[in-house]
């Protein structure tokens, strides 16, 4: 049977169900990093809605790198057990579980959404940032510190020591973030990187630190865990990171071991913007790396019909679908989905009654 929505998707030893996955989304609801009881609920209603996997938002491999106070966090083996309950939850409901590790840089240390946005003061909980350069993301905004050599080696081991947590609390996959402006994007951008050292410049000094933490990933991970990376496709500015160079790392990103690419775009600058972006506005992205770079792919940006979904992995133009806004909006989303596509529905037996399988 040809691909569609709801066959299953297999990445190293790990089978999804189908190939809805949850898109990891910030919650901004954490103290000092812990898990709690909002993260529970809100990852364990999108499993019993009937996704294939979740990807727990955004963790920090280092207090620094929150995006805010309130951030999730993996720097400290007090992070596991919280982690661990939910990873079990999700896993039990027959949904697998991913975690995204991450690292903000320079955009680290701002206001929640619903309070404003934007970098706190130091006076009001803000922190010094760091990023590959001494260059704000906003030109108001303080600068970072330009990390030094011994600075991006502990960068490495707190993403190795992010995916040995991973592990240990029992998260089926890990995604490294590598996308929307946040740290190791920053390097790979020629718009935030301009370093004159042996992590600046080419796209191999750009491309250095990322390829550094995935083999240090590697070495902590067990062979069968799935690594994905989710990149920004393109800086939609000129001179920026595109879709060009992450074809030229191709070869590189296989030989270290990265089993999907989740496929985004955006956030290394305030001002650049996408030219249009319309309903499944990335899908082109998905599309030309699956096809050229030998690599799985997912698709993410503005997917929200059922329709629209199983058509792209019918096409194939991507492998899995990521939904964030249209999840948050229905958590339920894939069992109405199969319903509509007229198949199975991956119904909780608890839930059957208002959702019949026939």
């Amino acid at each position: 049977m040809d691909a569609h929505l709801f066959t299953p998707f297999t990445t190293r030893s790990l089978t999804l169900r189908n190939r809805i996955v949850v898109s990891p989304m910030c919650m901004y609801s954490a103290d000092d990093g812990l898990a709690n009881d909002w993260h529970l609920v809100h990852l364990g209603a999108r499993a019993a809605g009937g996704a294939g996997a979740i990807i727990s938002e955004a963790a920090a491999v280092e207090p620094r790198g929150r995006i805010s106070p309130q951030d999730l966090g993996i720097w400290s083996d007090e992070h596991i057990p919280g982690l661990a309950r939910i990873a079990r939850f999700v896993k039990g409901q027959g949904c697998a579980i991913g975690i995204q590790l991450a690292h903000a840089g320079r955009k680290a240390g701002t206001r929640r959404p619903w309070e404003g946005g934007g970098q706190l003061s130091l006076a009001d909980g803000g922190w010094e940032t760091v990023g590959p350069s001494a260059d704000p993301f906003r030109p108001e905004e303080r600068p970072p510190a330009a990390l030094s050599e011994a600075g991006v080696h502990e960068v490495i081991q707190s993403f190795a020591q992010g995916a040995r947590r991973a592990v240990e609390a029992g998260f089926d996959f890990v995604e490294i973030h590598a996308a929307h402006g946040y740290l190791l994007h920053q390097f790979l951008s020629p718009l935030s990187n301009t370093r004159q050292d042996d992590w600046g410049g080419s796209l191999a000094n750009r491309a250095r630190l990322l390829l550094e933490v995935l083999a240090e990933v590697r070495r902590q991970a067990p062979d069968d865990l799935p690594v994905w990376v989710r990149f920004s496709c393109t800086d939609w500015a000129d001179g920026g990171w595109d879709i060009e160079e992450i074809l030229r790392l191709a070869p590189a990103l296989r030989d270290a071991g990265v089993d999907l690419i989740d496929c985004s775009s955006g956030g290394a600058s305030p001002a650049a913007l996408p030219p249009s972006a319309g309903p499944g506005y990335q899908v082109l992205f998905s599309r030309r790396i699956r096809a050229h770079a030998g690599l799985p792919t997912g698709a993410v940006g503005l997917i929200t019909s059922p329709e629209q979904a199983d058509t792209i992995i019918r096409t194939g133009q991507a492998d899995l679908i990521l939904l964030g806004r249209e999840s948050l909006r229905r958590a339920e989303w894939p069992i109405e989905a199969a319903r509509r596509l007229r198949q199975e529905p991956p119904v909780p037996p608890q839930y059957l009654r208002a959702w019949p399988r026939s």
